[in-house]
Formats: structure tokens, sequence, C-alpha cells
């Protein structure tokens, strides 16, 4: 990057997320390179394209899952030292957009909690009586490995709803990137970059979308997983650098690129309605407004986190009072 652009304050912005989300712009670190990327699969003419296209499914399904760790835990082995394990807590469900009536519901909502030990380790704690949990272990000592656990456990239960969904002939747009191998409508949905998919003479062209607008499409990992991907605006924002307001789609390549464009057409067209306000949302204006109202909703359901750590705290004493 010339040295001159680092000495020029106007290019420097400071983003609306909230610190706590990460940020919308986020590089990989260096070992999480991109996949080969192929650009002219839609068309050679790599220009701002205008979301449309067929009637697009008169229902729309927004997918997603919410985590969060409850407890650390540690239980203190007599040979192999302290062990690591987590108590957490997943949540997952769509919101609906029924276009033609004008509302919004939710389906499939679901909220599971489970205890993770290290080392293949399963503790003897009953809380099933107040406070049911899943017990199960991960064979490695690495507690980072212990949330992975966790968010594999939620992502799997997120792809079971978003095929069902499908499978009723609605447009899924799930969040967050979908391992969707099949060729049904579902749509992952990213809403940060943490990776650069094309050669910096096609990323210029991000840059210049207009709310509504997209790329063409382009294919990622053609020989492991392929998929179509593109970049959609969702809005205009005052102030913003030329990323702002950007966000990513992908679907299985197995679906075919005419469907796909078509499917790409329809996301630039329906989505900017549905994007964030500043003031309301901190993740403004990628977090669509459905899947905040559905965090918020999952969120409700897996109730106070002050108290599951009060009830996993009393179990973790009965047991120890009863010898277990």
């Amino acid at each position: 990057m010339p040295d001159e652009y680092l000495s020029d304050p106007a290019r420097l912005h400071v983003e609306s997320w909230s610190p706590e989300y990460g940020a919308p712009l986020e590089p990989a670190e260096a070992e999480e390179s991109a996949p080969p990327a192929d650009p002219s699969v839609e068309t050679d003419e790599w220009r701002p394209l205008d979301g449309g296209g067929g009637p697009a499914p008169p229902e729309l399904a927004f997918v997603d899952g919410v985590r969060r760790i409850e407890a650390r835990l540690t239980f203190d082995h007599p040979t192999e030292g302290p062990v690591p394990g987590v108590m957490g807590a997943f949540g997952v469900g769509a919101a609906v957009w029924d276009r033609k009536a004008g509302r919004s519901s939710f389906a499939g909502l679901s909220v599971e909690r489970m205890v993770v030990m290290a080392k293949g380790l399963r503790m003897n704690v009953d809380v099933a009586g107040c406070l049911p949990a899943a017990v199960e272990s991960i064979p490695g000592d690495d507690p980072s490995d212990l949330l992975s656990h966790l968010q594999q456990r939620m992502r799997a239960a997120e792809g079971v709803l978003a095929s069902s969904l499908a499978a009723s002939g609605r447009l899924v747009i799930a969040d967050g990137p979908f391992r969707e191998p099949g060729p049904r409508l579902i749509a992952g949905y990213i809403k940060s970059h943490r990776v650069m998919y094309l050669d910096a003479g096609y990323r210029a062209l991000i840059g210049r979308l207009r709310a509504g607008q997209r790329t063409p499409l382009f294919l990622i990992d053609a020989e492991r997983r392929p998929r179509y991907s593109w970049y959609l605006r969702l809005a205009d924002l005052p102030g913003g650098h030329s990323w702002t307001g950007v966000a990513r789609c992908e679907v299985s390549a197995s679906l075919g690129v005419g469907p796909a464009a078509e499917l790409a057409g329809w996301t630039a067209a329906l989505l900017p309605a549905l994007s964030s306000e500043g003031h309301i949302d901190r993740r403004a204006p990628q977090n669509l407004v459905p899947i905040a109202a559905l965090e918020r909703e999952l969120r409700r359901r897996m109730g106070n986190q002050v108290l599951a750590d009060r009830t996993l705290r009393s179990a973790v004493r009965a047991t120890a009072r009863a010898g277990g």
C-alpha cells in the first residue's frame, strides 16, 4: 500500500460496529488464505448488477443461532491434573417473513444446554432435575476446542432447520457461512469480511456498488467445496468507507449458475429493505432486522445466565455431598 494513503486522515474511519462484535472488515490471518476464486462464471463483464430477476418465493426464512458460555469448569483429576470443561447453551430458530402479508413470525425455535469436558471425561453431575443439559466430551485438552464443539453443535442444528424450511419452498437466508451441499434455495449470509476472495482489480468494483446492487457471481474453492458467491450493498451510508454496508452471500455450486444468479438478484433486491439502523443495532446495517429480532428471542428463551450458573454450582455441591 502506498505511504500516501497512510498519511491521509480523510481515509480513516471509525467503525460503527460495537467492538465486542469484532469488525465488519476483519482480514484473516495469513494462514487462512482464501481458496481460488473464478470471477468469470456468470459474465466476463465485471460491473454492478441491479437486484431483481424472476418472482421471488413469497416467504423468506432467516435462520440463525446464538450461543453462550455459562460457566467454566475444572475437574481436578488425580493423575491428569486439572481438566477443563464448560457449561454452555445455544438457541436456534428462524424468523419467517411473509412478503405478501407483510408480517413475520418465529419458527423452529429450540434451546439446548451442554456440559462439555476435555480429555474424554464425562462428569457425574446431575443437573437434569432442574437444568436439563447433555453431557459430552472431546478427546483433546485445548480449551478453545470446547467452544468449537458447542459451535459445531449449533451449526448442525441450524443446518437441519434450514434444510427443512427450504424443503417447504421458502428462500432461506442462513446467517454465517452455510455448508449446504445440495441444490436448495439456501444462501449463507456473511456480515463481516475475514477473507479477501478476489484479486484487487475485481475487488475495486465492490466499493462502487450502490444499495440494491451486487457483483457478478464468482466461484470459490471449486475442487473441495465449490460454491458461488457475490457481494451486495445493503445501504448507502454517508461518511462510511467504500465497503460500509456491504455483505457477502454464498450458495452451493450444485444449484447451477442460472438459479444461483437469480437467487443473488433476489437478495440484492430484498435484503436492503431489511437492513438495520445504527441507532438500534450496533452491527448496522449488516445485521438484518429479522435476524436481530430472532437473536433477542433466542437469548430470552435461553434464560438468565446467573441462574444457570447458580443451578450448576448447587448441583456440583449436591454431587460432592453424595460422594459422586
